[in-house]
């Protein structure tokens, strides 16, 4: 059976702008939401790895939740970002989120700690089961040290509640048995903005973005043109933006698209210790590559 589809098309994983103090700039993070709304983005993806999630408190994690719907009122889905090494709080967090009202929930595989595949079928059924709201696995075994294996995704996607994937595995060979395998029980989506075209290709569904919060209307184009027949153009739109995709990569994320947007008078802040601003010659080869684009004098 076909499981509803949570968006189609471009998702921001959108920053969480700071004051100089280190505090949540929340005025600014309705500001950066209502321009991305206003830019076609298709759903707010809020305190995920791009919002530096792991260094906010709780308080300030379930207010940023809070601000996106809030400021969403209705007109795209929020994705709220509740994944945890510690299954007990990743579903206190998950029941908080949805008691302020999220469409969805972004659920990271446990870190550091992690896991066995059978850990992390009993680790996502439990969370599943208890919050009952749809769940989108994100798997970036990078940052975590776990890769969900395809066969895994066939058990999960038995779920419900389960009902997406943002693959950030960057292993497009693993992600085409995925496909195979759970054909239309799991959503694709695709976690690296330069895999956009070739997760569309497998089905997929659109892009979690980081490039979205400086390119809002162009990296949606890329969905939206596929979508439309267009393959010719997507591509080539996903070509044109590769080193733009790749520069915002140059540094752990979120560092280099927090360095972009600030560059650009976005004014965001800086990110959280023990997260450090790019050196000189990184932060200039980045304003080569938006100055190339016309995002900056």
């Amino acid at each position: 059976m076909k499981k509803t589809t949570i968006f189609r098309g471009t998702g921001v994983a959108i920053v969480t702008p700071m004051h100089a103090d280190g505090s949540v700039n929340f005025e600014k993070y309705r500001e950066l939401i209502e321009w991305q709304i206003e830019n076609g983005t298709d759903a707010i993806i809020t305190c995920g790895t791009t919002g530096e999630s792991s260094t906010l408190t709780h308080e300030e994690h379930t207010e940023a939740i809070k601000v996106s719907i809030e400021q969403a009122k209705g007109r795209v889905p929020v994705i709220a970002g509740t994944g945890s090494n510690d299954t007990g709080y990743c579903i206190e967090l998950s029941q908080e989120a949805k008691r302020l009202g999220a469409d969805a929930l972004l659920v990271v595989t446990p870190y550091y700690n992690k896991t066995s595949q059978r850990g992390l079928i009993a680790h996502y059924n439990t969370v599943a089961d208890a919050v009952r709201m749809p769940i989108m696995l994100y798997n970036v075994p990078s940052r975590t040290g776990v890769d969900i294996k395809p066969a895994t995704y066939v058990e999960l996607g038995k779920n419900p509640y389960i009902v997406a994937i943002k693959e950030a595995n960057g292993n497009m060979s693993a992600i085409l048995r995925t496909a195979a395998l759970c054909g239309d029980s799991l959503d694709l989506y695709s976690g690296n903005d330069d895999q956009i075209v070739p997760m569309l290709a497998l089905g997929g569904k659109g892009v979690i973005s980081v490039m979205s919060n400086i390119l809002p209307k162009q990296t949606d184009d890329i969905c939206e043109k596929w979508f439309a027949g267009d393959t010719e153009g997507s591509l080539a739109l996903q070509k044109e933006l590769s080193d733009l995709s790749m520069a915002l990569f140059s540094d752990v994320n979120p560092i280099p698209i927090k360095e972009a947007m600030n560059l650009m008078g976005m004014d965001v802040g800086q990110c959280r210790m023990p997260l450090v601003g790019m050196d000189d010659a990184g932060r200039e080869a980045l304003a080569a590559v938006l100055r190339r684009h016309g995002l900056m004098a």
